[in-house]
């Protein structure tokens, strides 16, 4: 059984119809550029290998690490912003309680509000901090990590240096200098792999071991998917078949993605798919708008526009075919509630139902809709389905025309901020 799996029933007779039924001539191009390079950005194609081409000895040095932090710290603070925090951020939640706080995250906003409770709440604890950033000047994070630098060098003085794990470039950056100079522990981004695609880097590998995750699991994963994924036949290979999908979609004006979930510990894995396909597709006037939303929660706030709202959209279901837990509905020797009537049956199927249910209402409804099955919510799992996105998204960027690996769009809200804080300054 694959650990993940695309039902894609719920689509118009029409959408069927027109995936081709193996190859095109744009899918074996683009299979190729992903594969062997030649494609806009293949100067980043450095993820498409990385599960099975990951050095053990990376392997086992992040697993020292993690030990090491674990056994002298209470808490961690994730320092980064966009794919430098959103991948180990969704594993985390995916694959670990999910009431422990044993990781937070920072940096990914500047909202003093939020530093300062998470400053209160980390003061009396003893916290390691890991800063990723491949320049070490991304403002958001660079801000952040002053501020707990600080604190943290107030907790344990000299300490402070074995305390902070530093996740940036190889050689270069105002981040590199710093951990050179301050004898810092580093872990290499590498160069041919961009932020949202770096999960399986040291990016969001070394959270993940910190949490207790099984990273050589999560990797063990990602392999079985690039297995997968080497196929350019469509009905061999579900990431290209999804790819192809969304633009077949995109041409019926279809303009919105709404990715939904029934399980909340995969909000955070809605937020990185969000982010992989919003900046890889977005841009040159193309691309579809991600959206994401929390079912059956977000049924009693959007589920009137689903079902009867404009059909611009789509919808793409995560459901997870066999959860890790149960809770059996009892009855409590009364009817106030009226439900009697699910007494014995399991939270589980319940839930089932409400995906049935709603998955065909909003089908009937003209929204096209994919389900995806995870197996389970465990590490394999999750390696595979960040693999099996990561893969996706390049596939149908390059269908779309775009370069599925730079984000000029991002540079210019940089540029401006820059330009309105010095000026700020010299006015000053």
């Amino acid at each position: 059984m694959k650990l993940v799996r695309m039902d894609d029933s719920y689509l118009s007779e029409n959408v069927k119809h027109n995936i081709p039924s193996t190859q095109g001539l744009e899918i074996r191009r683009a299979h190729k550029w992903i594969h062997q390079g030649g494609g806009e950005g293949s100067e980043f194609l450095g993820w498409v290998q990385l599960p099975v081409l990951l050095q053990e000895d990376e392997v086992d040095e992040i697993l020292y690490t993690a030990e090491v932090l674990q056994n002298e710290t209470d808490v961690m603070i994730v320092i980064g912003i966009g794919g430098s925090y959103l991948g180990a951020r969704a594993a985390i939640q995916m694959l670990t309680p999910t009431f422990q706080n044993r990781i937070y995250f920072a940096g990914h906003q500047m909202s003093a509000t939020y530093l300062k409770d998470l400053v209160d709440e980390v003061d009396d604890a003893q916290f390691c901090i890991n800063i990723i950033s491949k320049s070490g000047t991304t403002l958001e994070s660079a801000l952040t990590f002053r501020f707990f630098r600080e604190l943290l060098m107030e907790q344990c003085g000299d300490e402070a240096t074995n305390r902070i794990i530093v996740t940036t470039d190889a050689k270069k950056g105002a981040l590199y200098e710093l951990a050179q100079r301050e004898g810092y522990k580093t872990f290499v981004i590498p160069d041919n792999i961009g932020g949202r695609y770096s999960v399986l880097t040291p990016v969001g590998l070394l959270p993940m071991a910190y949490a207790g995750i099984d990273i050589e699991d999560v990797l063990e994963g990602a392999s079985l998917a690039f297995e997968d994924c080497r196929h350019v036949d469509l009905q061999k290979n579900d990431a290209y078949r999804y790819a192809v999908i969304r633009n077949l979609l995109m041409a019926e004006d279809k303009h919105i993605e709404v990715m939904v979930q029934y399980e909340p510990k995969l909000y955070y894995f809605t937020e990185w798919w969000k982010q992989l396909f919003g900046e890889s597709e977005g841009k040159d006037g193309k691309g579809l708008f991600p959206a994401n939303l929390s079912f059956s929660t977000d049924l009693h706030s959007m589920g009137q526009y689903l079902q009867q709202g404009p059909r611009h959209m789509f919808e793409t279901v995560l459901w997870v075919d066999e959860p890790d837990v149960d809770w059996s509905i009892t009855g409590l020797g009364d009817e106030t509630d009226g439900l009697s009537y699910l007494e014995g049956k399991g939270l589980n199927y319940v839930n089932k139902i409400a995906m049935e249910a709603t998955t065909q209402a909003h089908s009937d409804g003209g929204v096209p809709t994919l389900l995806f099955h995870f197996s389970r919510l465990d590490a394999h799992t999750f390696g595979y389905a960040v693999y099996f996105f990561m893969m996706a998204c390049a596939m149908s960027a390059y269908l779309l025309g775009v370069n599925p690996f730079n984000q000029p769009g991002v540079e210019t809200y940089k540029r401006n901020m820059y330009r309105l804080l010095t000026s700020d300054e010299e006015q000053n």
